[in-house]
């Protein structure tokens, strides 16, 4: 579906900021502007410091388009703001944010639906003993990845296959954040599937398989080099699977209250059961982003999905 752009909209995209992905956030934001200039002539990029509110309000814009990734723009804080100021926005609301951004939070909601989870267990930074380690792997075995809660784009995630290793990578975690998710590792091929919401529903974009040399994964290194992972789409499997991993991303998403877009990835396991790993709430849109290639696939061009999206934000009001 083609939205025809209000060419008299003023426009800010929101991006930078102190996050670990700060500089993924700039590129993103970069590709945004350039795609969609020609359509809102009143656009402007404004840079999340601690003169944003200032400026914004001298911009006065009719919509705001955060892009950006982790902490504090993707876990509803920055929506909050938005909200004060009485500034329609692109993206989920504040509490659809702040929970999907929260690892722990987003696996307790997803508990109740029928989407498939890996078993996993919690470690807080004030609690934290090592006895704990050996109890995981006693619990969920050695195969592991270590996750801090409420970081994006793989920072500060490692897979470990000992308890030696398992105790490095929670002291790395530890550095990202206070409480780390713990998950059993799955091993499988890696997937993903782009949500976008239309007036009628949600539509679920093609599966994408991401692949990377033998011996890697889809760490922050192959997520933005050019040339590091290849997006095969849509993935080699069956239509039934395709349409199973469709609905669990429809399901997430409502489960999580998302609003307008969403990413979820999965581990598809060799008998083609999978599990979600997490629902992304403001997927990148650099060059090597997957869900502009999703939404590719399905029919939509880079320019007419970010058309789509501030006007949705725009009515919405």
């Amino acid at each position: 579906m083609s939205v025809t752009p209000t060419q008299q909209l003023r426009v800010a995209l929101l991006s930078g900021g102190v996050s670990q992905e700060a500089s993924v956030s700039r590129v993103s934001a970069e590709s945004v502007m350039a795609a969609v200039a020609s359509h809102y002539p009143n656009l402007v990029n404004i840079e999340l410091n601690a003169s944003a509110v200032t400026t914004l309000q001298a911009f006065q814009p009719d919509v705001v388009f955060p892009v950006l990734h982790g902490p504090p723009g993707e876990d509803g804080t920055v929506q909050g703001l938005l909200e004060i100021l009485g500034i329609p926005y692109v993206g989920s609301d504040v509490h659809g944010s702040a929970v999907a951004m929260d690892k722990i939070a987003a696996k307790g909601l997803l508990a109740n639906t029928a989407v498939p989870l890996a078993q996993h267990g919690i470690l807080s930074r004030p609690t934290f003993e090592p006895a704990q380690l050996t109890a995981l792997i006693a619990a969920l075995g050695a195969q592991l990845v270590v996750k801090p809660v409420r970081q994006g784009s793989a920072l500060g995630v490692t897979r470990v296959s000992d308890v030696n290793a398992l105790a490095d990578a929670v002291s790395l975690a530890f550095e990202y954040d206070d409480q780390l998710l713990i998950e059993k590792r799955i091993i499988g091929r890696e997937m993903t599937v782009g949500i976008l919401e239309q007036p009628g529903g949600l539509d679920a974009f093609p599966v994408i398989e991401i692949t990377t040399p033998e011996n890697s994964w889809y760490d922050f290194h192959h997520r933005y080099t050019q040339g590091a992972s290849n997006h095969i789409m849509p993935a080699d499997i069956s239509s039934a699977l395709s349409s199973q991993l469709q609905a669990a991303a429809i399901s997430a998403h409502q489960c999580l209250g998302c609003r307008d877009l969403s990413r979820a990835d999965f581990i598809v396991l060799a008998d083609n059961t999978f599990v979600l790993l997490e629902v992304n709430t403001l997927p990148g849109m650099t060059p090597t982003s997957l869900y502009p290639d999703g939404a590719r696939g399905h029919g939509y061009a880079f320019d007419q999905l970010l058309v789509h999206l501030i006007e949705r934000a725009y009515t919405r009001g």
